[in-house]
């Protein structure tokens, strides 16, 4: 591939041009491939009213997620994600949660619904098999499923979604979608979605970790010819 792409993972600037500081922005900065993009991106906040309100709240919540950001200290991290999540729902002014959940973490599912219940939000929450659609009907041969011989519900983030529009639900949970499966919840929920659990079914829903131990025990992941099924 010959063309320039994006790297800002690769920036390794002290004082980047995007966190307003003076180093020059090196060519594979987005700022300099695609100002139009930029300049596009700004103006979409100043012409969506609930877009602005909802990238205002964020940042606000952002912000607060640290204490110490007006001592002689750096800022120190004060708050577990579940909490930030509830904050944020507040606030937006919304009152009812949606849950979208994998069945695999029920247990974490039915966890968080307590958390926010205390907090005082309603909660509709729906779990990915809901509908009792049989994967045969995504084109898959029994082979192709987890169990070969049995009954198989597919994943429906699609009917996740759909049930929580009808409740007109203000914010959404993800709680452990498959990846791919929550793909489809986002471009499906008509409220705004906010993840909550990644799935990782090796690493105890951890993600990161394959990346912090790439360069020692999981290096077979960035080795050259490396399969992808590890």
């Amino acid at each position: 591939m010959d063309r320039l792409l994006p790297a800002c993972a690769r920036c390794d600037l002290t004082d980047p041009p995007c966190q307003g500081g003076s180093d020059p922005a090196p060519e594979s900065c987005p700022m300099v491939l695609a100002p139009a993009e930029i300049r596009r991106s700004r103006s979409a906040y100043r012409e969506d009213g609930d877009l602005l309100r909802l990238a205002r709240m964020a940042s606000i919540q952002e912000a607060e997620g640290y204490s110490g950001r007006f001592g002689p200290g750096p800022p120190v991290p004060a708050k577990p994600r579940v909490l930030e999540v509830c904050e944020l729902a507040r606030k937006l002014d919304v009152e009812l949660l949606g849950l979208a959940f994998c069945t695999g973490l029920r247990m974490e599912a039915a966890l968080c619904q307590d958390v926010l219940e205390a907090r005082g939000f309603e909660v509709a929450s729906v779990s990915c098999k809901a509908g009792a659609t049989p994967k045969e009907s995504l084109g898959l041969s029994d082979d192709q499923k987890i169990r070969p011989g049995c009954f198989e519900a597919m994943c429906s983030p699609v009917a996740q979604a759909m049930v929580l529009n009808a409740f007109r639900t203000g914010l959404n949970v993800v709680v452990g979608l498959c990846v791919g499966h929550d793909s489809i919840f986002f471009r499906y929920s008509d409220a705004p979605v906010t993840v909550l659990v990644a799935k990782d079914r090796l690493l105890c829903h951890n993600p990161a970790g394959a990346l912090h131990l790439s360069g020692s025990y999981y290096r077979w992941l960035t080795a050259a010819g490396g399969r992808d099924d590890g």
